[in-house]
């Protein structure tokens, strides 16, 4: 399947110096429109030989903080600043992003979840293909920007798996620590996408890329202090590559590394009903520790759903509203590494 050629068209040449703007365009013929495509869109800058980097953000369409980022990057770099080329989706789930859905309304289609993607497929599954088979190819690097979105919230955090040799552990860990966020964990097995095959960081390792990605706040909003950890922490970024020579990184403020290993770092709903956290986010918690309870206001005579820990760690991640179905996601850990 994926070595079909793909039907999107790029208004950009990948090969041509320079600051290029324009869509990559997916063909979607429906009945209001029966030749019309779908506009995702990008930006790519070009200066001579040097290294190439895929930076990505809108691959939920409900996480905010990254589509400002690159976009405000997009706009204040020029050609003369990159030694290389540097290629920029600020919406890579275009019709997601424009909804400001997790998922596209087109097709429900959760981009994370569609890697590799198929060139005939739906359009989400469209646009994976091309990241996969036409983009990532061209690149040495690929840094994914999420955040909690709409349904949860975390601190700002780089995440990133284990390499597979010494040589690939040790630029990771290097790539990681550049951006210089509070935290950074290493994922495994688990949820958040750790050895799911189908995300973009799974992806990028089938391409033999070096890849990260962050979870930069969320709850459906940006403030300030995570947004500018995100504008430095993309720049500190593409120095370390040799991308963004000329920008001079001030000091490193230090990251809390960490590591998410297995299912029982997450807290899951076993009930419907209304959340009532007891713990804060960024808490220090114990296996056994109440989680929280679920309420029942349609039954006020039944008492509350329970939850718990699974584990100790820190808690890096919190849902945010507070209406809650069997399965959903409540917290989850992350602990020191090694501990």
């Amino acid at each position: 399947m994926s070595q079909q050629t793909s039907l999107i068209q790029s208004e950009i040449d990948y090969d041509r110096d320079g600051k290029q703007t324009g869509f990559l365009r997916l063909p979607y013929s429906v009945h209001r429109s029966a030749y019309g495509w779908i506009p995702v869109p990008i930006v790519m800058f070009k200066n001579g030989a040097g290294p190439t980097a895929l930076m990505m953000s809108g691959n939920h369409g409900d996480e905010y903080e990254g589509q400002i980022a690159l976009t405000k990057l997009s706009q204040s770099l020029a050609a003369g600043d990159i030694q290389g080329r540097l290629i920029i989706l600020p919406m890579a789930n275009y019709p997601a992003a424009h909804a400001g859905l997790r998922t596209s309304p087109f097709d429900a289609g959760n981009l994370n979840r569609s890697f590799p993607g198929d060139p005939q497929g739906t359009p989400t599954e469209m646009i994976a293909h091309y990241i996969e088979e036409i983009l990532m190819p061209l690149c040495d690097y690929f840094f994914d920007l999420h955040s909690g979105g709409s349904s949860l919230r975390y601190p700002a955090t780089v995440l990133r798996k284990r390499g597979d040799t010494a040589e690939q552990e040790a630029a990771l860990e290097a790539l990681q620590m550049s951006f210089d966020a509070p935290f950074g964990f290493i994922f495994g097995g688990g949820g958040s996408g750790g050895g799911d095959p189908r995300v973009s960081s799974a992806a990028a390792h089938r391409k033999g890329v070096l890849g990260l990605s962050t979870e930069l706040g969320g709850s459906g909003t940006i403030t300030p202090a995570v947004l500018a950890l995100a504008e430095r922490g993309v720049k500190r970024l593409l120095h370390h590559i040799g991308l963004l020579l000329a920008y001079e990184p001030d000091a490193a403020r230090g990251m809390r590394g960490m590591e998410l290993t297995g299912p029982e770092y997450f807290v899951y709903a076993r009930d419907e009903g209304l959340f009532e956290p007891y713990v804060d986010l960024m808490a220090e918690v114990k296996k056994g520790d109440a989680a929280g309870a679920i309420h029942h206001p349609e039954t006020p005579w039944v008492a509350p759903t329970i939850c718990h820990f699974e584990h100790d760690g820190l808690v890096i991640c919190e849902r945010i509203p507070a209406r809650v179905e069997r399965g959903d996601c409540l917290f989850h850990l992350a602990t020191d590494i090694g501990n």
